[in-house]
């Protein structure tokens, strides 16, 4: 851009000012207390503003303005510490054109460079870590913090299991920084913000926002069970890169070449990168995954293109912001504005009443969108939504539609304020709002609504997994009094839904057969299908592998639950409380006559064949080299013994092995016998021969 001849009006200076106070305090939001209220597209805008006043004109540039920073100052909670090689943000491009001024302007800085071959990396939308090993070991991990200091959460960082905690080399070097991105899958997403919704907690408004809390909690066993994921895409050797400068260690040379030996020494390395010839080539890329990116199973927000070289690298260096030969590419934000022209309500399987959003149809993330989430009453509230106002709609992990925030300047004068129903809309009883929850619930058993949705849970993939019975169908269950609960299903006959619209003979059998093959579904997809609140899939696994069958299940007491690891007391008790509820006492007893399974297999009363480990109790510790724990637990169990959690003087056994840990010191203490797992199957072959 040309020398400016103008000097500045009082105008733009004043429009300066404006732009740096609202860039800053979006930052802040951002960055320390990860709760942003600006979109992102908005915020791209303001400061690629600011920045061309500033070069326009220079004499407006302050020190404290966000353009003069790597970022913002990280938050306070956790220990400072300093990069050992600064993390320097990216500039942006917005477009090919961009991405063609770019080049012309590094070019400038090397005009004796010839063809020059670029890297395309997907930029993933998550948190920014630095990780430290020292002789091949991870001896820190730290957040970009302001990209000069960072908060160490070594501890945290050590959950992630695509995180080596030793490098995958014989001869590591004394000091290694590898540099990636933590995010979580759009499916662990979706599932926190499930489990959050049904313990009354707020949702999370996006992935990145989900992971940057997950790494900043306290307790690393909370950041464990979020399964947070991990890509690396770059490393320094801290004294061969002093000052910024780019180390080419074990003589690699270039971003490629690096990545390879990332992804060698045990790191994820984004499967989607490329090596581009040109800049042409590079644009095909970005505009490849700009479509291809709705089909990916994490949040991408663009690409990230860098010169390949790492001599040319050296070479180009840095501005006091970005480096010379890196950029990102940024796809346009996945939020629209739209009109909200009603406010109506739906009833779920568990009676929750959610309000949703009916919107003028709006083109979002590659699909139309009519309809969003609004959550809740409070969300209702916080939001201050009237009907007729402009909203600002987005998809949550790219998967859900919801409104996150209000034009309120744009609300016309009839603008009608929402109420939540007192009634439910589907059978018309009272609803109740639990002080301890944010959901307003429909309590009537008989509620068409509920049914509904307890019946598609229960053909739903994760649970009995019946093929071809859908929404449509389980409508006109519903609609012609053929089901009242799920035990009904397995009364149904071909010549019972004949009766039905659009349904024949072949298909009525076809239906018929593949209840039947449900019956033979395990205990756990039994349970999980069963709808009990706050068990999910992986829940009801963990409670079928403690209590192996429903009646050990139905008469635990909440403590017992309580204990097994991964459950707690919410889930406890309402597990505790359906057992008790005499109507689905009823609908086990149905579903056990009608041939379900309600025990794992293996676990009926032994006969004196199968006891080879009767009276005797183990406890199982540390990782076995081929059998995992719950199959070893299986094998005790089947052959009449019993497993328990902790050592005492009435256990017989202590099954050790890899990392056993307090336990292992506890029994030798006590003088309980060890058993490896090929001595725990041979004894138990040997016995059981007896």
């Amino acid at each position: 851009m040309e020398q400016p001849t103008a000097q500045p009006t009082p105008a733009i200076a004043a429009r300066v000012l404006e732009l740096r106070k609202l860039v800053q305090k979006a930052g802040y939001e951002y960055y320390v207390l990860d709760a942003p209220t600006m979109p992102d597209a908005v915020y791209d805008q303001l400061y690629r503003e600011l920045k061309d006043l500033e070069i326009q004109y220079p004499e407006l540039i302050t020190p404290d303005s966000p353009t003069q920073r790597v970022g913002e100052r990280p938050a306070s909670q956790f220990t400072s510490v300093r990069h050992n090689v600064p993390l320097y943000s990216l500039e942006n491009a917005f477009g090919n054109a961009d991405l063609n001024t770019w080049q012309e302007r590094w070019r400038r800085v090397a005009p004796d460079v010839g063809a020059a071959e670029y890297v395309c990396e997907l930029k993933i939308d998550g948190n920014a870590i630095a990780l430290t090993y020292e002789n091949g070991l991870l001896v820190r991990g730290a957040t970009r913090g302001d990209g000069i200091s960072g908060e160490e959460i070594t501890q945290n960082i050590k959950t992630i299991r695509s995180i080596p905690l030793r490098l995958n080399l014989d001869n590591p070097p004394p000091s290694v920084e590898v540099r990636g991105e933590a995010f979580l899958p759009l499916d662990v997403f979706e599932q926190i913000n499930q489990e959050r919704a049904q313990a009354g907690e707020a949702a999370f408004a996006n992935p990145r926002n989900a992971a940057a809390g997950t790494l900043r909690q306290l307790d690393s066993r909370i950041v464990a069970k979020r399964r947070l994921d991990f890509f690396a895409y770059t490393l320094h050797i801290p004294d061969a890169s002093a000052q910024g400068e780019v180390a080419h260690p074990f003589q690699i040379q270039s971003q490629w070449e690096a990545l390879e030996w990332l992804q060698q020494v045990g790191f994820r390395v984004n499967p989607n990168r490329d090596r581009c010839p040109n800049l042409e080539a590079v644009k095909a890329y970005c505009d490849r995954w700009s479509t291809e990116r709705v089909e990916l199973p994490y949040m991408t927000d663009g690409v990230v293109i860098k010169i390949n070289s790492f001599d040319l690298q050296t070479q180009l260096g840095f501005t006091q912001k970005f480096p010379r030969w890196a950029i990102a590419l940024k796809y346009p934000a996945e939020e629209a504005p739209t009109l909200l022209e009603n406010i109506s309500v739906n009833v779920g399987r568990t009676g929750a009443i959610t309000p949703v959003a009916e919107l003028k149809p709006v083109q979002l993330a590659g699909t139309t969108v009519s309809r969003a989430t609004l959550h809740n009453r409070d969300r209702i509230a916080e939001l201050d939504i009237h009907i007729g106002d402009t909203v600002i709609v987005r998809k949550a992990g790219e998967i859900i539609p919801e409104v996150v925030r209000v034009l309120k300047e744009l609300r016309p004068a009839d603008a009608r304020s929402f109420t939540m129903p007192t009634h439910c809309p589907e059978c018309g009883q009272p609803v109740v709002k639990p002080e301890t929850e944010a959901v307003t619930r429909c309590i009537n058993a008989s509620c068409p609504a509920i049914l509904r949705g307890a019946l598609i849970h229960w053909a739903s993939r994760d649970a009995l997994d019946i093929n071809g019975l859908g929404e449509k169908l389980v409508q006109q269950f519903v609609e012609h009094g053929l089901v009242h609960s799920v035990a009904d299903l397995y009364d149904l006959t071909t010549e019972r839904l004949m009766t039905l619209e659009r349904m024949g003979q072949k298909s009525a059998q076809k239906l018929v057969n593949a209840i039947a093959h449900s019956k033979a579904q395990p205990w756990f997809r039994v349970l999980y299908g069963l709808g009990i609140r706050h068990v999910g899939s992986v829940n009801a696994q963990t409670l079928t592998a403690q209590f192996p069958s429903v009646e050990q299940l139905a008469s635990a007491e909440v403590s017992a639950i309580a204990s097994v690891y991964g459950i707690g007391s919410e889930i406890a008790q309402a597990v505790h409380q359906w057992f008790r509820i005499p109507a689905n006492q009823t609908l086990i007893e149905r579903l056990r006559a009608a041939g379900l399974q309600f025990a794992e297999e293996g676990t009926a009363q032994p006969t004196s064949g199968n006891q080879a480990l009767a009276g005797k109790t183990f406890v199982i510790t540390g990782t076995l080299p081929t059998l995992k724990r719950d199959e070893a637990k299986a094998m005790i169990q089947q052959a009449g013994g019993k497993v328990t959690d902790s050592v005492s003087a009435k256990t017989d056994y202590l099954v050790a092995g890899e990392n056993a840990g307090s336990k292992l010191e506890k029994a030798q203490s006590l003088g309980i016998p060890q058993l490896t797992e090929s001595e725990l199957l041979g004894l138990i072959a040997s016995t059981s021969e007896q």
